[in-house]
């Protein structure tokens, strides 16, 4: 198990490889390494694998059934992602889809909220406390008895994050986090991941939020991970970008001269 400043790596791919029933391989020999506490994305044109890698890590598709683990391709704060831990996997690991009308299912956002951390067996007065200190991270104390379809739509992506981060997670996994949010609730959600103190992982084609947001950046096509470094240095990069179906950020690119 490969370490970094003496503890192991959040997350770790070992050689992770995957199809479905139809045969297509989307995922093919990934391998990575991405420390505690770093901020990660995944890009790569539609079909490259990226929501696909984000379902292993939460354990939502098959892993390698061995009952040691140690040949497993998915491993979580240093222990494999297998079935029988998939319980555990899911209390370190966070998931908030791209469509929040996915994930909210109650009739009033507290109890949306308050769902997962009773599913982990917190009392009342733990959970009521949970509710309020998401509600207040992500800047909507004070919603907890409406109905989440009476939010807005950049309202209703912020109670789904309150509703995992009431988990308290160490790794935030979240697929197209900024897709449909207007410049005003883009800030907002923003601001808020910026200061989590926990692992991020984010799935998007939003490139100037990889710039505002991540220290790393995996570039996934063809399902292998084709370059990651810096994302200034792999989203610059126009020959690499264009190759795989993407374009330079405008910040990035050279000051046309008149």
């Amino acid at each position: 198990m490969a370490e970094l400043n003496g503890s192991p790596p959040a997350i770790e791919l070992r050689r992770l490889t995957f199809a479905y029933p139809s045969g297509r391989k989307v995922l093919n020999d990934l391998s990575a390494t991405w420390a505690t506490g770093s901020r990660v994305a995944i890009v790569g044109p539609s079909g490259a694998g990226k929501s696909t890698l984000l379902m292993h890590l939460i354990g939502l598709l098959p892993t390698v059934p061995v009952s040691d683990g140690q040949h497993c391709a998915v491993w979580i704060d240093g222990a494999p992602v297998i079935t029988e831990r998939l319980r555990t996997v899911r209390q370190h690991v966070g998931f908030v889809f791209q469509d929040p009308d996915d994930q909210l299912f109650a009739a009033t956002v507290a109890e949306d909220v308050a769902f997962g951390p009773k599913l982990l067996g917190c009392d009342a007065t733990e959970t009521q406390s949970r509710v309020t200190d998401s509600l207040t991270a992500v800047g909507l104390p004070l919603v907890g008895n409406l109905n989440p379809g009476h939010l807005s739509y950049g309202e209703r992506k912020r109670v789904c994050l309150a509703g995992v981060l009431a988990c308290q997670p160490k790794v935030l996994v979240l697929d197209e986090p900024s897709s449909n949010l207007d410049p005003r609730a883009r800030r907002q959600l923003l601001k808020i991941l910026r200061a989590l103190p926990v692992t991020v992982i984010v799935a998007t084609h939003d490139l100037d939020l990889v710039l505002d947001l991540c220290d790393r950046v995996v570039l996934l096509d063809e399902g292998r991970i084709q370059s990651e470094g810096v994302p200034t240095q792999i989203l610059s990069d126009e020959l690499l970008m264009e190759r795989h179906g993407l374009e330079v950020p405008w910040r990035l690119r050279p000051t046309s001269t008149f």
